[in-house]
């Protein structure tokens, strides 16, 4: 369990994908670049490749951990934070808003 204090220091923004790439990686990954709004724009790695195609990914609005370490993915890929998504027996489905939001736009 994890206190609603410790749960606000996570910062979710709406982000918009706006260029995705293969990453040459063991497991099939997207390398996508986010636009956070005031936040910049950010090369973030996701393991979604085998549930959309670049083309569905392009413009489409996320939810990102915009505050987490940056991470090391593959030889030299540093990726800046996490796109947020469900997955079942269904597969894997990014979590969007609901209307069109401004990228940076924070989650509450």
């Amino acid at each position: 369990m994890v206190s609603i204090d410790q749960f606000t220091t996570i910062d979710l923004r709406v982000g918009r994908i706006i260029s995705v790439d293969e990453l040459n990686t063991k497991k099939p990954m997207y390398k996508l670049e986010v636009d956070l709004g005031e936040l910049g724009k950010r090369n973030i790695a996701a393991g979604i490749k085998a549930y959309y195609t670049k083309e569905e990914l392009i413009n489409k609005s996320i939810i990102v951990v915009a505050n987490l370490d940056p991470k090391k993915i593959g030889d030299i890929f540093i990726s800046e934070g996490m796109v947020l998504a469900t997955e079942d027996a269904n597969g894997v489905s990014l979590i969007t808003p609901e209307r069109g939001t401004l990228p940076g736009s924070s989650v509450r």
